[in-house]
């Protein structure tokens, strides 16, 4: 693949591909996530996923974690975070 299909982070990726992707592509999946996310509860949406990824991911060493683990704990921290 070439052009933006090949950069397009997916939730298999390494979380250590986060800090290193580009503004959009860190946007084009926190939209996703939002996407799929926000029947769960509407605060799950775009930003908060920006915000959270961000800070995941910039926390400490994530080694073999996934991004969809960290969109699961994104999750999680959210659920917690209402009750």
């Amino acid at each position: 693949m070439v052009g933006p299909a090949c950069a397009r982070l997916g939730v298999d990726d390494l979380a250590s591909t986060w800090p290193k992707a580009s503004a959009t592509d860190k946007i084009d999946f926190a939209t996703r996530m939002g996407k799929a996310m926000s029947s769960l509860a509407p605060g799950l949406d775009r930003d908060y996923f920006m915000r959270c990824l961000e800070e995941t991911a910039n926390i400490g060493d994530t080694k073999a974690l996934t991004l969809s683990d960290m969109v699961r704990t994104c999750v999680a921290l959210h659920a917690a975070h209402d009750e």
